[in-house]
């Protein structure tokens, strides 16, 4: 593989280009951002591999692998606006976004055919690349070892008719992605340890990496992506790899779970009241939907559930420092009357 690239073979898009003021097109040359490290980050340019340094203003928190950015030779010196960003709610019980990735066109979303199978999972995947504007496409691996692979395909097609389901096997998945793999595009693998994503991105870039044992009748195993990273497909287009994900919070995502959930969506405007529950209030629809047998009920719990966690968590990080402070005022005012009534 060629250590220098045209910007077009990096994905570079004419919008990035009218972000570009005269005077950085004259003093500054576009990266893309392909690895994001503590106090340095690794970008791709015409001229090749880079590494660079941060400028005080920016964090590694605010980049993410896939971002176009202008540098001067050794230094970042601004990111340019993005066409996508595919983003999670950070880990713990602070309202912090972490980023997954940037700019990418379309999201493979890695499952297999045992019992990794989630629906459930995939639903999330699903609104998540939605919420981002960018295409999903569910890879079904390890489809050469259960005896009917079409009934697994079977099932993830039912979860959306609208997604293309590729059933592959990762070790030689052929030509089966290579609508989405091609120069100038770009593709993120999403999904959860031990799918075989390590594999697959192996087999499209091929480039060798470590693969940990994976017990076939489980699926329990260790990823072996330790970070994200931009890799070149064979291809031509660019790869976006990410480590197993345990855990996958959704975050400003309404747009996306509507998308996702649009039968229950256009169900529950037809509802006879605004703030309808969907469960016992007269006149609604979508429970008529389930009385019918048109909507399954585990589906309208999962639509719930993924309506009622982006709602808590797409609060801001101000909004939830401000419901810090007034939980606090009001656990000390709480004390002080306390203390008052006790003669303290």
């Amino acid at each position: 593989m060629t250590d220098t690239f045209s910007l077009a073979d990096l994905g570079w898009a004419p919008d990035f280009l009218r972000q570009l003021t005269l005077d950085e097109l004259s003093a500054l040359l576009p990266c893309r951002i392909s690895a994001v490290h503590r106090t340095r980050i690794e970008a791709l340019g015409r001229t090749g591999p880079l590494n660079l340094m941060l400028p005080p203003a920016l964090c590694t928190a605010d980049i993410a692998v896939g971002d176009w950015a202008l540098h001067d030779g050794a230094r970042l010196v601004r990111l340019l606006d993005r066409r996508s960003t595919l983003a999670r709610r950070a880990a713990g019980t602070g309202a912090d976004r972490q980023l997954i990735a940037a700019n990418v066109d379309t999201l493979f979303i890695v499952t297999s055919c045992n019992a990794d199978f989630n629906p459930a999972r995939i639903e999330r995947y699903l609104a998540l690349a939605r919420a981002a504007a960018v295409a999903p496409v569910v890879v079904l691996t390890k489809a050469d070892i259960p005896p009917d692979p079409a009934a697994w395909q079977d099932r993830a097609a039912a979860i959306d008719r609208r997604v293309p389901v590729m059933p592959l096997d990762a070790r030689a998945p052929g030509d089966r992605l290579s609508d989405w793999c091609r120069p100038g595009q770009t593709v993120a693998l999403l999904g959860s340890s031990g799918v075989g994503k390590t594999t697959l991105a192996n087999a499209l870039t091929g480039a060798v990496q470590a693969t940990a044992a994976i017990r076939e009748d489980d699926a329990k195993g260790r990823h072996t992506t330790t970070g994200r990273h931009l890799r070149r497909l064979a291809q031509g287009g660019w790869l976006i790899d990410t480590p197993g994900m345990r855990e996958l919070r959704l975050s400003d995502a309404g747009a996306g779970i509507a998308a996702t959930f649009d039968d229950l969506d256009a169900l529950a405007g037809q509802c006879r009241f605004a703030d309808c529950n969907h469960q016992t209030e007269p006149g609604c629809a979508v429970q008529a939907a389930i009385g019918a047998g048109t909507v399954d009920p585990a589906r309208l719990a999962r639509w719930q559930k993924l309506r009622r966690e982006d709602r808590i968590n797409s609060e801001t990080l101000a909004e939830a420092h401000a419901r810090d402070r007034a939980f606090g005022k009001r656990t000390r005012a709480a004390l002080r009357d306390k203390s008052r009534l006790r003669g303290d």
